[in-house]
């Protein structure tokens, strides 16, 4: 399209000027660039796997156990998203996770398994509700009262096991064993899958074990946590109540003039996100394969699920991205050991390497050079090292959320409120 223009002053006779209108590039929707991430990642671990001969990469015992540790951070992200859309920093998560483990493990010890995943939200809800009084009402910085949140977690929840575990179990840092969800698998299609993994042909099998990891052994638990990131993303993007709640992360003030209460809408959005992490404690004790409450239960995965939220970029579908990132590591460390994260380092070496080419493509010289570098260091410990030592792959999921934050920092867009200290009023 070209528009001309000519002023009264130029000589007629003379060439318009012109001027070229470039239309804007189509970007590909949400869900669309999110399967195509899938699409490499499934890729970049089929051919890693074929390369190093460690098919335990794609297994589905591998997959199983990602996503069961994937549950929880998962749970802990929507709690931390719900939050800060609306404006309060929540890192107290830990906290939260730390009252739902207790909440589970009491609620169902003496009622089972569904009453203690009620117990769990409401006490995480409690622990919501400390803390947006702490800084909605009385404007507490939303760190420190974080901070304070993760302690009093530990601390109360302590005082309560010596209180009501301790003559059950003999023991105040565990509880007594807790009745499990059960599990359900798709029978026909599983074996299907199973047969096509036993084959080991390239791509296929590796396809086979993802999806049977995926529809083998799926718990109550685990539905509810896929089903919570749609609807998150239904509520906050699809309704009134929903962009209101997000306008109070991004303007209050502007928000207050319109006649929106925001304190209230604060207060519902930090409840809610204690007690989604409070049901992110609960599949730690609720899942099969857990004994029960256990001290330090959560280690750590509150502020890997706030990793998980700031990779995502406060949205629900990056945030499913982040936590299966964290939770495949986790998984893979525990199922198959240092080995096979060091063919997982392998896998990094690969995705590098494109991502050169990508930035070589783009003119991009200085983040081509910097995945070269990266891409090298790697390459030389793959080929130094036999295996990973069992001190350093227990930890990689948090040297991963190190990693993640360092790259991922360069295209965040946190809510512009998020962390604010907010005062009624004040804009008068």
């Amino acid at each position: 399209m070209a528009a001309t223009t000519t002023s009264g002053g130029e000589n007629p006779s003379a060439a318009p000027m012109t001027r070229t209108l470039t239309p804007p590039r189509r970007r590909l929707p949400g869900w669309a660039t999110g399967m195509l991430w899938v699409a490499v990642a499934v890729t970049v671990l089929s051919t890693t796997a074929y390369l190093t001969n460690i098919p335990q990469l794609t297994s589905s015992s591998t997959t199983q156990t990602a996503v069961r540790l994937a549950l929880p951070i998962l749970l802990a992200g929507l709690g931390g998203l719900w939050a800060e859309r609306a404006g309060v920093v929540n890192i107290g998560l830990e906290g939260m996770m730390i009252f739902g483990t207790w909440g589970a493990a009491w609620g169902g010890y003496y009622w089972g398994p569904w009453v203690g995943l009620l117990a769990a939200a409401v006490f995480g809800a409690l622990g919501g509700l400390i803390h947006a009084l702490a800084t909605v009402t009385f404007g507490v910085n939303h760190i420190v009262s974080g901070v304070a949140m993760n302690l009093l977690g530990a601390g109360v929840t302590k005082y309560l096991s010596t209180l009501i575990f301790q003559p059950l179990s003999h023991n105040p840092r565990e509880s007594p064993p807790v009745p499990k969800f059960e599990t359900y698998s798709a029978a026909g299609l599983s074996d299907w899958l199973a047969q096509l993994e036993a084959t080991q042909r390239v791509g296929i099998a590796d396809v086979a074990g993802i999806l049977r990891g995926l529809v083998t052994g799926v718990s109550p638990l685990t539905m509810l946590g896929i089903l919570l990131v749609p609807v998150t993303y239904l509520v906050l993007w699809r309704t009134r109540f929903g962009l209101r709640l997000r306008s109070c992360g991004e303007n209050p003030v502007a928000t207050e003039s319109l006649g929106v209460n925001v304190y209230l809408h604060k207060y519902l959005a930090v409840v809610a996100s204690g007690a989604l992490a409070g049901i992110g404690g609960a599949t730690l004790v609720l899942n099969p394969g857990q004994a029960g409450f256990l001290e330090n239960q959560t280690n750590g995965r509150g502020y890997i699920g706030l990793a998980a939220m700031i990779f995502g970029n406060w949205r629900p579908g990056g945030l499913l991205g982040g936590a299966a990132l964290f939770g495949y590591s986790d998984g893979l460390q525990l199922s198959s050991g240092g080995q096979t994260v060091l063919a997982l380092v392998y896998g990094v070496v690969l995705l590098l390497g494109v991502l050169v080419l990508v930035q070589l493509f783009r003119r991009r010289w200085l983040a081509a050079g910097v995945s070269l570098v990266a891409a090298a260091l790697l390459y030389t410990l793959y080929w130094t090292v036999d295996e990973l030592p069992s001190e350093l792959t227990t930890y990689l999921p948090h040297f991963l959320t190190l990693v993640v934050l360092a790259v991922a920092s360069q295209r965040l867009r946190p809510p512009a409120a998020d962390g604010v200290v907010y005062r009624r009023g004040e804009g008068d």
